[in-house]
């Protein structure tokens, strides 16, 4: 996520390196890297000297103060907090309440809003523990329809469509009836969009909008088209004066236009980003943790709460138990593992822990890193699976040709496993033990 800005940030500044302190020369060197890293990631000229000027005037300022604070980690901080108020300040949540609360999403063809209406129909269910239906008012593309089905089912909420309607209007009232008859919370209309902006469009999404009186509009954009998503992003809020922005396809090519630019340009919230295309990965837009992310720092608040998501504290104790008896066995470890999975996207998890952002940008991190690991595991029996100690050479070449893999790999893997199991029993009968190795993580860079 923004790898090419936060690389370009990170050399204004190194820039700063070996100063004793802030002076005119040096803020105004790293200012025009910042400047030149804010434009190369497609933010508005304007916007990135605007801000550039303030984030100067706040170098300036303090250039003789916290003589402790190296020069660098003081440009950071300055950046950061500016970059906060850039993108909105605070986040802003979503109005879901009412009988039923009606939420309508719109944007370009494209841009992922029926993917977007999955995954926010999955949060409010899970998260927030409302009833969900959704409506399928694009009359124009049958597959769309289809996708908000598939969609629907997968998450657990209910759908209304109409294929022989071709009315969008009739077809979002009608759905909003069919929720209030069937008691559900919150009715999300997902609407058609279009390869580009046109009156028929935004005659149909503000027709709606005024019949349906929705709670909350929001507006979903594709965050790989920069400054495009701006412009766009701006008209239709002259249009129907939307609620939020909702930024799609953060774990793409992106430059980080559209997130530093949106909320400056149409004075609007972020209030969702998505990045993968599994229905979990989505999350509420936190302006201080994006900033974070930008800047390299990680994201540990956002990691734990996605941890926190999947801990389940009765398995928990179980799997303490077991490990204390040094009774870790494969079925433990590939629970563990699905657990991991369903928090999101591996490598935007990898990057929210501080440094590692760095480290695997050029790695091809995804849900197949565990594959080889699955696939072995899966190929045992449930004795070898609950008794690692029955592997012997015999039953590791069944398991191989039942994998693909071959017995160098299998043997990696069960000396990894042995060791990873010996390493997690001496740990559990030595706490101290277990704090050291957290403060010698938190040390590594």
């Amino acid at each position: 996520m923004f790898d090419s800005l936060s690389d370009k940030l990170d050399q204004a500044f190194k820039g700063l390196t070996g100063d004793g302190k802030l002076t005119e020369i040096n803020v105004a060197q790293s200012i025009k890297e910042i400047r030149r890293a804010l434009v190369g990631a497609d933010v508005n000229y304007k916007i990135a000297k605007e801000f550039t000027d303030n984030i100067k005037t706040q170098a300036l300022g303090t250039k003789n103060v916290l003589s402790a604070v190296k020069p660098g980690e003081m440009m950071v901080k300055i950046v950061m907090d500016e970059m906060v108020e850039l993108m909105g300040g605070q986040s802003v949540g979503i109005n879901a309440v009412g009988k039923p609360a009606v939420i309508l999403i719109a944007g370009l063809q494209g841009s992922g809003k029926t993917t977007f209406t999955g995954k926010l129909a999955k949060y409010l269910k899970d998260k927030k523990r409302l009833k969900v239906m959704v409506v399928a008012c694009d009359v124009y593309r049958p597959a769309a329809i289809n996708q908000l089905g598939v969609v629907a089912e997968q998450v657990g909420a209910s759908i209304y469509k109409d294929t022989e309607n071709k009315n969008p209007v009739e077809i979002a009232l009608l759905g909003i009836a069919e929720a209030k008859n069937q008691n559900c919370n919150v009715v999300i209309v997902d609407t058609a969009g279009r390869l580009a902006v046109d009156e028929q469009m935004m005659n149909e999404i503000s027709d709606i909008k005024e019949s349906i009186s929705p709670n909350e509009t929001l507006f979903v954009v594709d965050s790989m088209t920069g400054q495009d998503a701006v412009n766009t992003a701006a008209a239709f809020n002259e249009k129907i004066n939307y609620d939020g922005v909702v930024l799609t396809k953060l774990d793409g090519d992106t430059r980080g236009g559209a997130a530093l630019s949106v909320k400056y340009t149409v004075g609007k919230p972020i209030k969702f980003i998505s990045n993968g295309e599994k229905m979990e990965d989505m999350e509420v837009f936190h302006p201080e943790r994006m900033a974070q992310r930008i800047l390299g720092m990680g994201d540990i608040v956002t990691f734990v709460e996605k941890a926190q998501e999947q801990f389940d504290e009765k398995e928990a104790k179980r799997i303490e138990k077991k490990i204390k008896k040094n009774k870790f066995d494969f079925d433990d470890f590939l629970g563990q593992l699905n657990q991991i999975k369903k928090m999101g996207d591996l490598k935007s998890l990898m990057g929210m822990i501080p440094g590692m952002s760095k480290m695997t940008k050029n790695l091809d991190i995804d849900d197949k890193a565990f594959g080889k690991v699955e696939a072995i595991i899966t190929s045992m029996t449930p004795d070898e699976r609950g008794n690692p100690e029955l592997l012997n050479m015999s039953r590791k070449r069944r398991i191989a040709r039942g994998c693909g893999h071959n017995i160098h790999e299998i043997n990696m893997f069960i000396k990894q496993f042995n060791q990873m199991r010996k390493m997690m029993h001496q740990m559990s009968k030595n706490p101290a033990a277990m704090q050291n190795m957290m403060k010698n993580m938190q040390n590594m860079k």
